[in-house]
């Protein structure tokens, strides 16, 4: 299975057919969820749902635009036609203008008057529409596929940064193991220091201690953070293989601090709090980066 892909990228297509050319541009950046923009030329507003579909069948977060520009050749001189009825109305006035001695009107000018000259309307037919629109459509797909390589560049990018961090939070939590296990005799030590300190002779004074030490070390047992942790590490690696992983990892890093913040509150010594503070800026740091995977 594919790795993870980003959400930011670009992808561009470019065509034509008859009197027509076109070109495609599709682009997203980072989005909580998927939300997709069409911006066409007017007259093609049936292009609009063909691309939302298009971008929702390859993505499933990100904002993404899709943009279409189209245009078509002006007509050349044989397409002019001229206005047989207008021309009549300008001769029947020229002529007029010559009986009371105005020279003559020439055909240069009489083709420059307004109205005469014609570039007639091209009224396509819904056969060639479609065909048009087919064509267009087609060059929407390719863009957004470019936009999907574009994103799966930047996840191939982002995987060995992730990697990189939930290695690193592997190596701290098994420091946090280690010095998890000095706990019980650091608190064990603080107690004995405290019943050396007051009087050993009063009465149910040892018991009333060493009860209060065991709560304390019953509380600083950090076992099950510990483990949870663990689990959270394996699950980060197995949603690196299984696309799309944002959302599931966005989730998992909120599960990361919590266990990290028990464990820092749970701390009765300073190696392990100091480990505690590094697994929660470590954490902060892959969150950061899940922001960017799809």
């Amino acid at each position: 299975m594919s790795g993870i892909s980003g959400m930011t990228g670009f992808g561009r297509a470019e065509g034509a057919s008859g009197d027509w050319s076109w070109s495609v541009e599709a682009r997203s950046v980072n989005g909580r969820n998927l939300d997709v923009k069409f911006r066409g030329p007017p007259g093609f507003d049936r292009l609009e749902p063909l691309a939302k579909a298009a971008a929702q069948a390859r993505f499933a977060r990100g904002q993404a635009t899709v943009g279409v520009q189209a245009k078509r050749a002006e007509a050349g001189a044989a397409a002019l036609t001229v206005n047989g009825e207008v021309l009549n109305r300008y001769l029947r006035l020229a002529n007029e203008l010559v009986e009371g001695g105005a020279a003559p009107a020439t055909a240069d000018g009489l083709l420059s008057l307004r109205g005469v000259l014609e570039i007639p309307d091209e009224v396509e037919d819904e056969t060639a529409r479609t065909a048009l629109e087919t064509a267009i459509a087609a060059d929407v797909e390719k863009a957004l596929d470019a936009l999907k390589a574009s994103r799966e560049r930047e996840g191939r990018q982002l995987t060995p940064v992730i990697e990189g961090f939930v290695a690193r939070i592997e190596t701290l939590v098994a420091d946090a193991e280690r010095e998890a296990g000095a706990q019980v005799e650091a608190i064990r030590e603080r107690f004995g220091r405290r019943l050396a300190e007051l009087a050993p002779d009063a009465p149910g004074l040892e018991e009333r201690i060493y009860l209060e030490a065991a709560a304390l070390a019953a509380k600083a047992d950090v076992r099950e953070e510990l483990d949870r942790l663990t689990a959270h590490v394996a699950s980060a690696r197995t949603l690196l293989q299984q696309p799309p992983a944002g959302r599931k990892l966005d989730f998992l890093m909120q599960e990361f601090m919590r266990e990290a913040n028990t464990l820092c509150s749970k701390s009765a010594t300073t190696p392990l709090t100091a480990t505690g503070l590094d697994l929660k800026a470590v954490i902060e740091q892959l969150r950061e980066q899940v922001q960017n995977v799809e």
